[in-house]
């Protein structure tokens, strides 16, 4: 594992963004301002562009490099929570030009660690991290597994969470401000962190 399989994940996630952009901007207007759709799926466009043609094969580099397009592509909360997370993967991996198993974990673990740092959200406060996190606990869980298999297995408990953000409180944003009524709802920053393990486990098929 090597470069190609970090620009295979991004390009994969942006497509999966993009096909998934006109039911996170749905979801999105019923919590927030509805611009989550295009949020993602142009600034994980122009993170994969970013890197796509690049020549580079420090997979740390890579990473930081897509995470400052992003950040400037989208400055949105999101677009900067999500560029965070790839920069502070960015910066685990550095140096990296071959990637082993602990690597793909820590790439994982970084990207959580940056959106945390960031965001001060806490898992059950109905955010990303409640669909991201069991994705990486299940990457943990199966890392004796062929790596498909395990992100197979993460894509699923993501899922899971996401779907387990209902009957959730909000403690952020525009969500938060329905108070116990936002339970009732899913929330699609959980489901970006569901896509993302999505994009991972298809861009290993």
């Amino acid at each position: 594992m090597d470069a190609t399989l970090i620009k295979n994940f991004l390009n994969t996630t942006a497509k999966v963004m993009m096909e998934e952009k006109d039911h996170l901007i749905e979801a999105d207007s019923i919590v927030g301002d509805g611009d989550l759709g295009l949020t993602m799926s142009d600034g994980f466009t122009a993170a994969s562009d970013a890197i796509k043609e690049n020549p580079i094969q420090d997979c740390g580099k890579l990473l930081y490099t897509a995470g400052k397009a992003m950040s400037t592509a989208v400055p949105s909360t999101m677009g900067t929570l999500m560029a965070s997370g790839l920069m502070s993967a960015g910066k685990t991996l550095k140096g990296k030009t071959e990637l082993t198993r602990e690597d793909i974990l820590s790439l994982f673990d970084a990207f959580l660690s940056g959106v945390i740092h960031l965001g001060k959200a806490k898992q059950g406060e109905k955010t990303f991290i409640d669909g991201f996190a069991p994705g990486c606990d299940a990457l943990h869980a199966t890392a004796d597994v062929q790596l498909k298999e395990s992100a197979k297995a993460a894509a699923d408990a993501s899922m899971k969470g996401y779907l387990g953000t209902k009957g959730m409180l909000a403690i952020h944003g525009r969500a938060a401000t329905r108070g116990e009524a936002s339970r009732a709802l899913l929330d699609p920053g959980a489901y970006v962190g569901a896509l993302l393990f999505k994009g991972f486990y298809l861009s290993l098929e």
